[in-house]
């Protein structure tokens, strides 16, 4: 075998290791809590004034692609 291949010692290896950034724990938990806080206030939301569906979306693409604006 070859030098290339050969694992490192243990004592190499561990210094080897890096730290994760704070950052890297934080976003995942600043973006649960986001999504968690839209999750619970969505119950006062009423969407029943709102058009349903993919139709409005489509309708607008529709707009835009014959050049047409609201």
């Amino acid at each position: 075998m070859s030098a290339a291949f050969r694992r490192p010692p243990a004592a190499k290896a561990s210094r080897l290791r890096t730290r994760l950034p704070w950052w890297a724990l934080a976003l995942p938990v600043v973006s649960f809590i986001a999504l968690l806080a839209l999750v619970a206030g969505s119950s006062e939301a009423s969407a029943a004034s709102a058009r349903q569906g993919l139709a409005p979306l489509l309708e607008l693409l529709a707009e835009l692609v014959h050049g047409g604006a609201r």
